[in-house]
């Protein structure tokens, strides 16, 4: 009894230095966020500024440039996270299964713009698709040359959502593709050949074993991705495009920066802030209802 005492007193000190961080740098600095949300507080206003409630997030309802941030913000969540995980598991599946040589090589290669920085990786894209010199137009002249019309990419408010997701895409797959990897090729092979003894397709085994006995890793990524998402989107368009053309591709992230450091609103700024740490969490909850399901043990 003495020994189960000390050792659970050992646990709780232990525990301790853990939770006072947890306080000072997340629970703090988000009560100061959502307290500040509730001001109007420029850089030149002296403490707290003017309370003013909830009328931020009033303005936020009627603003058209915000609205067209938080629909962009679900477009590139929704579309390059499918794309992202599809990819990722698809060519893990097929470098786990399939007898293929340089596996290691081609792993290596999936990962390494991962390893990039987001400003390198903008600048990869930006000469991909640049209006004169752009690798996408040079081709495009090269094969094409009389009838070729250079694409502006990133200057079209139709298509520069598209060529972020590319990029967005581009980056983060190979990093997914080597974690289900490692999932994947903790699968009994007994269970593979039991399959095709039976006569299974390779396709009815990747969604009869490979996938549900992949599924809490694949659940966990997405949750996490699509909720890192919304800061990768911020960190690509800010080096990438700035936002442009004309706010076409301004995430939710993108405009509390503008807001806060541009037109020096902070007040508005937090109040953008909040409602992205609300829309993340409610976000996550209802992703982690919809992909829960019972384990499958091997």
């Amino acid at each position: 009894m003495k020994n189960s005492k000390s050792k659970l007193t050992f646990i709780n000190l232990s525990l301790i230095p853990a939770f006072l961080l947890y306080i000072v740098f997340i629970l703090y600095p988000t009560f100061t966020v959502f307290k500040s949300s509730l001001y109007k507080k420029t850089a030149y206003t002296i403490g707290n500024g003017e309370f003013v409630g909830l009328n931020n997030f009033k303005i936020l309802m009627d603003d058209p440039k915000f609205i067209k941030a938080f629909q962009n913000t679900i477009f590139l969540m929704v579309i390059v996270t499918v794309i992202t995980m599809f990819l990722a598991i698809i060519f893990a599946a097929i470098l786990t299964r399939e007898d293929l040589k340089g596996k290691n090589f081609l792993r290596i290669i999936f990962y390494i713009p991962n390893i990039l920085s987001i400003a390198v990786v903008a600048a990869i894209f930006a000469a991909i698709y640049g209006m004169d010199n752009g690798l996408v137009n040079g081709l495009g002249k090269l094969f094409n040359p009389e009838t070729w019309t250079n694409i502006p990419f990133l200057g079209n408010r139709k298509i520069v959502n598209y060529s972020i997701v590319a990029a967005m895409v581009w980056q983060a797959v190979g990093y997914y593709m080597v974690m289900y990897m490692s999932t994947m090729s903790q699968i009994p092979n007994h269970l593979y050949e039991a399959a095709d003894i039976d006569g299974a397709s390779k396709v009815r085994q990747f969604f009869d074993i490979t996938l549900p006995l992949s599924w809490e890793t694949v659940r966990t990524t997405l949750t996490f991705y699509v909720i890192s998402n919304i800061n990768i989107a911020f960190q690509v368009i800010k080096a990438l495009t700035g936002g442009g053309p004309d706010g076409a591709s301004t995430t939710l992230l993108n405009y509390q920066y503008d807001q806060a450091y541009s037109n020096l609103s902070f007040g508005y700024g937090l109040a953008i802030g909040v409602v992205v740490f609300l829309f993340s969490f409610i976000l996550s909850a209802i992703i982690s209802r919809i992909t829960h399901r019972d384990s499958v043990q091997f």
